[in-house]
């Protein structure tokens, strides 16, 4: 039987997993920066400009969003450490999206680096 450690690393063989040092000018010239995290993770922190889509819907919402049927935009996905994106990035290129990158790493990794990251403006009761 698969463990969910299988799939990543047989996804792993399949995709182009970017290092932090490539991540900051692919995510410049990318056309959509994806975060594959559930939405309370995205909620807490994430990546500047990124667009949140979980796992678990990513198919769905490609299938079904006019705005991501461009097979020829580029797509940078992350999620915390880097599994789910590595199967987000394996799941997008079969569906025949053909410039998908994976950060290796993931989020932790960039939060460790020192990178920049965006947090939710929490309300004032003042």
């Amino acid at each position: 039987m698969k463990t969910a450690q299988d799939f990543v690393a047989e996804a792993r063989q399949h995709i182009q997993e970017i290092s932090l040092q490539e991540a900051d000018s692919a995510i410049q010239a990318a056309d959509l920066l994806l975060d594959v995290r559930e939405g309370d993770e995205y909620r807490q922190s994430h990546i500047p400009h990124a667009t949140n889509i979980s796992r678990g819907l990513l198919e769905f919402k490609f299938s079904n969003d006019p705005a991501l049927a461009n097979r020829d935009m580029k797509i940078v996905v992350y999620c915390k450490t880097s599994g789910r994106a590595a199967l987000s990035t394996k799941a997008l290129q079969e569906m025949g999206y053909l410039h998908v990158q994976s950060i290796e790493g993931g989020f932790d990794a960039w939060q460790e680096a020192g990178k920049p990251i965006a947090k939710p403006d929490l309300p004032s009761f003042e």
